[in-house]
C-alpha cells in the first residue's frame, strides 16, 4: 500500500513532459539506432516477434479460414499493427536497458513486469485490444451492409468478388479508408505511451495525452513515420511473413529511439 501511495505522488503529468519538435532526418537516425539494438541481441527480439506476433497472426487466420470467415483474414492480419506496440514492449525495455548500459538478456527484459509500471501498461495494452476487436467489429459490419450474411464459398470466390465486382470495390475502399482511420488512432494513442511508461512514473491517461501531444506537434513527421512502418511491414510480410521476423524487432527498437527524440 506504501509503495501505490509512494509512486502516485511521484507520478508526472502530461503538462510536465515538453515535447521536442523532430524531423525526417530524426526517423532516419531511429531506424539505424533500432537496427544497432537488433544486431546487438536478434535472437531474443527476432523470438519475441515470432511468439508473440506471428505465431498468434497464423494460427488465428487458420481459424478464421476453418470457421469460414474468410472475409475476415486480411483485417485480422491488417490489424495486428494496432496491437503491435503491445507486443513491442519487451523490445522497448531492451532498448532502454541497453541505452542505460544494463544487463539485456532474455530474463531482464520482462523485468518490468515487476515494477509499478507494469498495471498501466497493462491498462493500455487492454485499450489496444479493444480498439482491434472494435477494428474487426467494424470490418464484420462493412462487409455484411455490402454482401449480406452469407461467407464466401472459397478463398478464390472471395477474391473474384472483391475484383469484378462493384460491392467489392467498395469494400476495399470503405476498407482502406476505415483501416486508415483505426490506425491512425492507434499511432496517435500509443506511439510515445508505451515508452514512456517504462521511462517515466505515469498513469495509462497521462501517457496517452502525452502521445496526443507528440504526434498532434509533428504530425507530418509521424504521418511519414506511420508510412513506413506499413510500408516495412508488407515488405516482411511478403515472403510468407518470414521478413517479419526481422523487420518487427527493427521498428520496436527503432520506436524507442523516436520516443527518446520526441521528447
Amino acid at each position: 500500500m506504501a509503495q501505490e501511495k509512494s509512486f502516485r505522488d511521484v507520478q508526472v503529468r502530461s503538462s510536465e513532459i515538453r515535447i521536442r519538435t523532430i524531423g525526417l532526418n530524426d526517423l532516419w537516425q531511429s531506424l539505424k539506432e533500432g537496427y544497432d539494438d537488433f544486431n546487438a541481441t536478434p535472437r531474443v527480439g527476432m523470438f519475441l516477434t515470432v511468439l508473440f506476433y506471428l505465431l498468434f497472426a497464423v494460427l488465428l487466420t487458420l481459424w478464421l479460414v476453418r470457421g469460414n470467415l474468410l472475409h475476415l483474414a486480411f483485417p485480422i492480419v491488417a490489424g495486428f499493427t494496432l496491437i503491435g506496440p503491445v507486443v513491442s514492449v519487451g523490445l522497448f525495455e531492451m532498448s532502454r536497458r541497453r541505452e542505460l548500459g544494463l544487463d539485456v538478456s532474455w530474463g531482464s527484459t520482462f523485468d518490468f513486469v515487476h515494477s509499478a509500471s507494469f498495471a498501466p501498461i497493462l491498462a493500455l495494452s487492454v485499450v489496444m485490444m479493444l480498439l482491434y476487436v472494435a477494428w474487426l467489429f467494424m470490418a464484420q459490419f462493412l462487409y455484411f451492409g455490402l454482401f449480406g450474411g452469407d461467407s464466401p464459398v472459397s478463398a478464390s470466390d472471395f477474391v473474384t468478388q472483391l475484383v469484378t465486382t462493384r460491392r467489392g470495390a467498395a469494400l476495399i475502399w470503405y476498407g482502406v479508408l476505415l483501416g486508415f482511420m483505426f490506425s491512425f488512432t492507434a499511432l496517435a494513442i500509443s506511439a510515445v505511451a508505451f515508452p514512456l511508461l517504462l521511462d517515466r512514473p505515469a498513469s495509462a491517461a497521462t501517457a496517452v495525452a502525452v502521445s496526443i501531444r507528440a504526434v498532434a506537434s509533428n504530425l507530418m513527421v509521424m504521418a511519414v513515420w506511420g508510412v513506413i512502418v506499413v510500408l516495412l511491414l508488407a515488405a516482411g510480410a511478403i515472403v510468407f511473413l518470414i521478413g517479419l521476423a526481422a523487420v518487427l524487432p527493427i521498428l520496436g527498437h527503432a520506436t524507442w529511439h523516436l520516443y527518446r527524440k520526441s521528447r
